[in-house]
């Protein structure tokens, strides 16, 4: 065990740590001699384990201090899993239908333990990549979006709290440096860490790296994602941070967490759905050309955005009077300043909506991490046509945000993309 407490777990440490821990006894029960483990990390970060007992069920994370897929050579602090669990906590106290319960968290050995989502509970791009539909989908993931951010924003928090809440959230530094590295600086120049479908692809990295445009761009988002503590968003909120079933949405893995800019979790929920909306003529086959697959996935971005309009609007008419500092009540006092003052609002957060969701799909593109969505398409060519055509739309969102006045018209850039 580490100087300071903390000890990677195994199968056998991990029963020990349970018959010790009141909390997850108290789910569990008393009778451990039949426990289930399974090791289900997807590989990149942490440890994660499902545990089974004949009375109850729960799921164990632990953060390493280094990325996993990468190794001891790229270290990384293990305190992101007490932001992961105050996170938690906090988005569901806000949302408790869309995320899961904490039952635990060990800060010395960065270990927290929670509510196991049981099946048919999956991971959303794991039913998209496999062309299912879910009808609840838009109206949770809105709910959660417009809950969250509403909330933990000066619309709703006087300053002292919200100042209070950024510093709280002050030290997730490295996994901010990540996004950092990985969303606004590593697609647009050589990076050991670039991968991209090569050959049929590099002259289109090539493409991104020498685009003046774009790069101006991404400047003034990467400047927003590091100043801007508007609320506290989920910090990677893509379509392999929730788990779903036909009528359950649950967001998991918020350790990217902080206090940054709302469109930045929201672009990057609708920027992973057009990304599956663009690898699905990967996916068809005789059985199924997905054409109707691709229909609701439109569908449902536009209903993500719109109800999320809808209602985080309603909640701040709800609470106008509330203890929000961002426009008293004695200054913005009729009715028609109170409308100019959400029109601009709305349309900024939508324009940084697009420009960020925009700057995710590039990134799983050129960049370090990639999709499932993508990768699972094993015709190398049909995978390399599918990625540019989502790279091409992404450039076009990113550089026209500004002039694109609804969601309507993302769908038509979207659907003008896949007909060249």
């Amino acid at each position: 065990m580490a100087s300071d407490g903390f000890r990677p777990l195994d199968e056998k440490f991990l029963v020990e740590y349970i018959k010790s821990t009141p909390s997850l006894l108290s789910i569990l029960g008393k009778q451990l001699d039949n426990l289930e483990i399974k090791e289900v990390g997807d590989g990149n970060l942490n440890f994660v384990y499902i545990v089974v007992a004949p009375s109850g069920s729960i799921v164990i994370k632990q953060a390493l201090p280094y990325i996993r897929c990468i190794g001891e050579s790229w270290p990384m602090a293990k305190e992101r899993a007490y932001f992961e669990a105050t996170a938690l906590k906090e988005h569901g106290r806000l949302s408790p239908e869309h995320v899961p319960e904490v039952y635990h968290f060990d800060r010395t050995m960065c270990l927290i333990g929670m509510r196991y989502l049981e099946p048919p509970h999956i991971i959303l791009r794991k039913g998209l990549v496999a062309g299912v539909e879910y009808p609840l989908l838009a109206q949770h993931i809105s709910d959660y979006m417009a809950k969250t951010l509403f909330f933990t924003s000066l619309l709703y928090l006087n300053t002292t709290d919200h100042k209070r809440a950024v510093a709280e959230f002050c030290g997730n530094v490295e996994l901010c440096r990540l996004t950092e590295q990985v969303v606004f600086s590593d697609p647009y120049k050589v990076s050991e860490y670039n991968r991209c479908t090569s050959p049929y692809l590099d002259a289109d990295a090539e493409a991104v790296r020498n685009d003046n445009g774009l790069k101006i761009e991404v400047a003034e988002l990467k400047s927003k994602f590091c100043e801007r503590a508007q609320a506290l968003i989920h910090g990677d909120l893509h379509t392999g941070s929730l788990m779903v079933t036909h009528d359950s949405t649950q967001v998991i893995d918020p350790e990217f967490s902080f206090y940054g800019p709302m469109g930045f979790d929201i672009g990057a929920y609708i920027g992973n759905l057009i990304l599956a909306y663009f690898s699905q003529d990967g996916h068809a086959d005789q059985a199924n050309d997905r054409k109707s697959y691709k229909v609701w996935i439109l569908k449902t971005i536009t209903e993500t955005w719109n109800l999320f309009h809808q209602k985080f609007l309603a909640l701040w008419d709800e609470h106008k009077d509330g203890p929000g500092e961002a426009y008293l009540p004695e200054i913005y006092n009729n009715t028609e300043l109170r409308q100019l003052v959400k029109q601009k609002y709305m349309k900024e957060l939508f324009e940084d909506t697009l420009g960020f969701g925009a700057a995710k799909m590039i990134r799983r593109i050129v960049g370090v991490a990639h999709v499932e969505d993508f990768e699972s398409i094993k015709d190398v060519a049909k995978r390399a046509d599918c990625e540019r055509q989502a790279l091409s739309c992404a450039k076009k969102l990113l550089k026209e945000r500004r002039n694109i006045k609804s969601i309507e018209e993302v769908i038509s850039t979207i659907e003008q993309v896949q007909l060249q």
